[in-house]
């Protein structure tokens, strides 16, 4: 731990770009309400963030506590900030910080040794007048920095920066050549983003010690695929190998091309169906973006028949139990169309977590974006947690299924329903 406080009480200065304090010891589900607790919020946290900001001339450090569906700020000097930081690390498994000029990371273990990495930061690229110095400048000769960097309402901290220019954002028409975004395309960037930071959460629970494999199914234009190995292995530097799988030929074919202009090795795009593809026989991370109906059950199968660490998926087009369901109890639901379709839905969505569940995987269920800007989908999220105990029956799944007159993919793939069918 000492480590780390020598680099808090060097980094902690206008250059700092963010720390992120991330995988609390404690499961978030157990850390009920925060009102009333507002001096031991941040122990609460399912995640810290920490930034500089500057208030009247004085260096302040804001430390962004989430908790629950809370969010809590609070600032903080220099030493205060070290030693609040040096507390949580007791709670917290990862560390990271990251500078203009450095980035460093540190795993935590129970008994409080920090496995720390440091590496100096990836330079961007610059073609003319970057806008990327306006987003983060460098320093002064007398020390300070840009305001505006450090001013209490900058602009969120993205993963892929605005103003920082990223090849295949731009080939995919999301970033313009300054690095600016395209206006319409905002929606999306920030949608990459956030999958990304969905993923940032997960980072502990994949393999340390060899390559990491990665599926994604329905990969379509591959603004994800693209994002999440230029995430992993440009920025994070994991070894990786990522496969985007869709059925549109021509769609393959470009995503590919583009993967050869960027020299990007050990990323393959195939032409194929998530129901019959089989040439993995170990994955550690499944991805599904928009995979429509029972695709999303067919994905969910595989990564469960792989025994992978991570599945992420976003489900839509929900249609399956639409057209069966049936409930006396329910009728004065289920006769008006659209709230049976969105009861639907969230039933197959409610159905697909307890399954997870019952395999395995600590799931969440999440909003994917703010709603005013797809007004569509939830996120699921699986870890596979060895040994997790109050695991859902089957059984359970299956009574609400029977109460509700349906059978479901998702179920019958995993119970052998699906063969009798």
């Amino acid at each position: 731990m000492e480590r780390i406080k020598q680099i808090l009480e060097e980094k902690l200065n206008t250059d700092l770009l963010q720390i992120v304090l991330s995988d609390p010891r404690k499961k978030p589900e157990t850390f009920g309400n925060a009102q009333g607790m507002e001096k031991d919020k941040a122990l609460l946290a399912s995640k810290v963030k920490i930034r500089p900001v500057q208030k009247k001339d004085r260096l302040f450090f804001q430390m962004t506590s989430y908790v629950g569906t809370q969010v809590f700020h609070t600032n903080y000097e220099k030493e205060e900030l070290i030693a609040e930081i040096m507390l949580l690390l007791d709670d917290f498994r990862q560390f990271s910080l990251q500078t203009s000029d450095c980035q460093v990371t540190a795993m935590i273990s129970k008994n409080g040794k920090a496995t720390v990495k440091k590496r100096a930061a990836k330079k961007p690229e610059r073609s003319g007048n970057s806008v990327s110095d306006e987003r983060i400048p460098a320093m002064g000769d007398s020390g300070t920095c840009n305001k505006d960097r450090l001013s209490h309402n900058r602009k969120k901290n993205y993963i892929l920066q605005e103003g920082v220019c990223v090849p295949f954002l731009q080939e995919l028409g999301v970033q313009n050549a300054d690095g600016s975004i395209v206006r319409t395309k905002y929606d999306k960037f920030k949608q990459i983003n956030r999958f990304l930071e969905y993923i940032e959460d997960v980072l502990p629970a994949l393999p340390q010690d060899r390559k990491i494999s990665i599926v994604d199914f329905g990969c379509g234009k591959s603004y994800l695929t693209f994002a999440i190995y230029y995430y992993l292995k440009i920025l994070k530097g994991y070894d990786i190998d990522v496969i985007g799988l869709d059925l549109k030929k021509d769609v393959i074919q470009h995503c590919n091309r583009l993967r050869d202009q960027y020299g990007y090795e050990n990323l393959h795009f195939l032409e194929g169906d998530i129901k019959n593809y089989c040439e993995k026989e170990e994955v550690d991370m499944v991805v599904t973006l928009h995979a429509c109906d029972t695709a999303t059950d067919y994905a969910i199968a595989k990564a469960i028949s792989w025994n992978a660490s991570v599945i992420l998926t976003v489900p839509c087009c929900q249609h399956e139990l639409n057209r069966q369901i049936k409930c006396d109890m329910l009728s004065s639901v289920l006769s008006y169309g659209i709230l049976k379709d969105r009861m639907a839905a969230i039933l197959t969505d409610a159905v697909r977590a307890q399954l997870m569940e019952c395999y395995g995987y600590e799931t969440q269920i999440m909003e994917f974006i703010d709603m005013a800007h797809t007004p569509k989908n939830l996120l699921l999220r699986g870890v596979k947690k060895k040994g997790m105990q109050k695991r859902p029956s089957v059984e359970k799944v299956k009574e609400l299924l029977d109460a509700l007159s349906c059978h479901q993919t998702l179920y019958d793939l995993l119970t052998g329903e699906a063969v009798q069918r």
